[in-house]
């Protein structure tokens, strides 16, 4: 079941409203320097991102974003606190969307500022409320960052931003515990119908970041919340977006690229399957093409599962069986399986292309 929302643009990308769940990243180059952040944005939609977002700690990390914006390959968000100015100056340079907290900006009158400037360039606003950093007097009310209070944080923002007739909203409560942050976008899911964008915040190391990633993204997404998502890893940005297309594509939600299906080896196993798993995931999860490649260890479940695939090797004693469409192929001595099944597949994609 997917939650009916609204639907927002950020540059030419739908957000909610039934549009595909979409992923995020964030740089983690000096936005100020605009050559390595430029080529940061372009691996990172080479590798699937959709959406970028860009960090801006002062005035010339703003100014910077025109020259970003005018070559990203991306629709750009700028990521902006408590300095209305660099909100300005952000959304004069061309971006497509603002990560920012209406009631940490001061006055009214810079709020009215910001959603003026968003409206006359049709830019929506992301509400992102981060349970490290909630306001002292919802830390008073509920002694710490309750899924509740997250709530509550991101309802007065976005009556904010209500009172100012501005509803080109998106929102985010991220946590780094994952029962906290399912339970806040549960609870909001039923009290708003703007589009949700979904993450565990700080959620650590490439290995540890993705468990719990995929484990609470996995929860809201099969339940139908979050329409756009980023993974948060302390480590190459690159590695968050191909997290993110693979949470998605677990799901069926999104197709993109290779689904791998490889048994987990036991002692009927007699071929070195791990080292030949692990170099046909490697050379293959940049094919465009969506493509099911099996790599199975024995004759229980190998021939089945292969024989399901579109592509896929089952392993013998020092051999393996090569099958495409169900259909056997040919043997291959164990030292060239990994070769063949590659070839194969290769020579699929470019068939139907």
């Amino acid at each position: 079941m997917s939650r009916k929302t609204r639907q927002i643009q950020v540059g030419q990308v739908a957000v909610g409203g039934g549009a595909p769940v979409s992923v995020q990243s964030m740089c983690n180059t000096d936005t100020r320097d605009v050559p390595a952040t430029l080529g940061q944005i372009r691996a990172l939609a080479d590798a699937g991102c959709e959406i970028v977002r860009c960090a801006v700690p002062d005035q010339a990390a703003a100014e910077a974003l025109r020259a970003i914006c005018s070559d990203s390959p991306l629709p750009l968000i700028a990521d902006i606190h408590f300095d209305y100015q660099l909100a300005l100056t952000s959304l004069a340079g061309g971006v497509d969307g603002l990560r920012i907290n209406p009631g940490n900006i001061g006055e009214r009158w810079k709020v009215q500022e910001v959603v003026k400037a968003c409206a006359e360039r049709g830019v929506p606003i992301r509400i992102g409320v981060n349970g490290g950093s909630l306001e002292q007097e919802l830390l008073a009310k509920y002694g710490h960052p309750t899924a509740e209070a997250m709530v509550e944080s991101a309802l007065g923002h976005i009556r904010i931003l209500e009172d100012l007739g501005f509803e080109q909203i998106k929102v985010s409560l991220k946590a780094s515990d994952i029962r906290r942050t399912v339970e806040a976008y549960r609870q909001l899911a039923v009290k708003v119908d703007y589009p949700l964008h979904v993450g565990i915040t700080e959620a650590g190391t490439t290995w540890s970041g993705t468990i719990k990633s995929a484990v609470g993204l996995g929860a809201l997404l099969y339940d139908g919340i979050g329409d756009t998502l980023r993974v948060s890893l302390t480590g190459d940005p690159v590695e968050e977006v191909r997290v993110g297309w693979e949470i998605l594509k677990s799901l069926g939600l999104r197709e993109r690229g290779p689904v791998f299906v490889s048994c987990p080896t036991c002692g009927r196993c007699q071929i070195d399957l791990i080292p030949i798993a692990e170099e046909v995931e490697r050379r293959l999860h940049d094919l465009p093409k969506k493509i099911t490649v099996a790599v199975m260890g024995c004759v229980v479940n190998g021939p089945g599962e292969a024989r399901e695939a579109d592509v896929g090797i089952a392993g013998g004693k020092g051999q393996g069986l090569l099958f495409r469409h169900g259909e056997v192929v040919r043997k291959v001595p164990q030292a060239e399986l990994a070769d063949a099944l590659v070839d194969e597949a290769r020579r699929l994609v470019e068939e139907r292309e």
